[in-house]
């Protein structure tokens, strides 16, 4: 009969075992994802983007100019800040300078909100200006092809469909724990939720990308019904869903540049975004622990299952992010990298289950239990 020790070390290699299907599976779905092609829209409507801003991030203005050089017949770009001396405010003028001809405001709103979500109190300024019937806001790290919004129109376009929304790759450039970072995004979100997809999921909704026509947004209260919300881009899906309108994923991977000086900032950020998913499915998130194959293979290891499991968890794993970096063209990570990834993403995870507060552009913020935002005293 087995002991306890016993019963555990083996539980734990049966995690690992889990954890490495897991991982081959997601490689498999990451490639079929990236062979999908764009359905070309029977009309291209006019529409208009959104781009909520806020100070001057890494690569924002080359990631802003995309969105000016879309494939695209009729095409206006809002930019929004809460104040003046943002200095996005500078950047964002020099971008409507620069496209003359093109079709751009830039909205300064009434400051940064006390409480509540600061990126739905900056777009629900900017909709006064917003001319189209299509709307279509993304956060201001994503960087996007010529393609991308014939792609995201076509995707909401098709029967059913209220809202269409992408994933997206992590780009960083700017050494190591801008790495991981996006490490974290190409190895760990994007196939989890092309897995979460393949088993009957479709409520995902994120910031890369909301396209969603002015009517629908009305009819579930417009961005004031999300205003005070931590997780505002899940909820708008789920209130498109809950009119009975499907979400969208387009074919199209714009890319996010991720920009992390230190593993203090990365925890901040990826803090925040654990929390934001718990908040959606704690059940879920916790159980997705032993989806992280280095960390399981250890446990077993150290548990007294022997080395195999750490050594299989570790090829598995590996071979998982080669096959995903082949699919979405991106440069190889050294084996050391993929397993401090893992390793990170356990602490985030056991972390973000045990607390309330998240950092947000240099504020803190507690989520209530209703899942709105409250602003606590101190600044960061």
């Amino acid at each position: 009969m087995l002991g306890a020790a016993d019963g555990m070390a083996w539980c734990l290699a049966a995690a690992t075992v889990a954890a490495v299907f897991y991982q081959a599976a997601a490689a498999r779905l990451v490639h079929r994802f990236c062979a999908r092609k764009a359905e070309p829209a029977a009309s291209q409507p006019p529409v208009t983007l959104l781009k909520p801003l806020c100070g001057e991030e890494p690569g924002l203005e080359a990631a802003l100019r995309s969105f000016c050089c879309q494939d695209y017949p009729t095409l206006q770009v809002v930019f929004g800040v809460h104040s003046h001396d943002d200095p996005a405010h500078a950047i964002a003028l020099g971008i409507k300078a620069e496209f003359a001809d093109l079709d751009i405001a830039v909205v300064v709103g009434g400051g940064r909100p006390a409480d509540g979500n600061p990126k739905l109190a900056n777009l629900i300024d900017m909709m006064p200006v917003a001319k189209h019937g299509i709307l279509v806001l993304s956060d201001s790290d994503i960087t996007v092809g010529p393609d991308y919004l014939p792609a995201v129109v076509g995707a909401l376009s098709a029967p059913g469909v209220g809202i269409a929304t992408c994933l997206y790759t992590g780009r960083g450039d700017d050494g190591v724990w801008s790495r991981l970072a996006s490490m974290g995004i190409n190895h760990g979100f994007l196939p989890s939720v092309l897995v979460g997809m393949a088993l009957g999921r479709v409520d995902g909704c994120f910031g890369a990308t909301i396209a969603i026509r002015r009517e629908t947004l009305a009819a579930i209260g417009g961005f004031e019904a999300f205003r005070a919300q931590l997780a505002d881009d899940y909820l708008l899906g789920a209130a498109v869903r809950a009119s009975g309108q499907a979400v969208a994923l387009a074919p199209v991977l714009p890319s996010s540049a991720t920009f992390e000086p230190d593993l203090k900032t990365l925890l901040a950020h990826e803090i925040r975004w654990g929390r934001t998913v718990a908040l959606i499915d704690r059940a879920g998130y916790a159980s997705s622990i032993v989806t992280l194959a280095i960390p399981m293979g250890l446990a077993a290891w150290a548990a007294g299952a022997g080395v195999f499991w750490a050594i299989l968890a570790l090829l598995g794993r590996w071979w998982a992010v080669r096959e995903q970096e082949d699919a979405l063209a991106l440069a190889p990570q050294p084996l050391a990298l993929v397993v401090a990834r893992d390793l990170v993403s356990l602490a985030v995870q056991v972390t973000a289950l045990c607390g309330r507060s998240v950092l947000w552009r240099g504020r803190r913020f507690r989520i209530r239990r209703d899942g709105t935002l409250a602003a606590q005293d101190e600044k960061v």
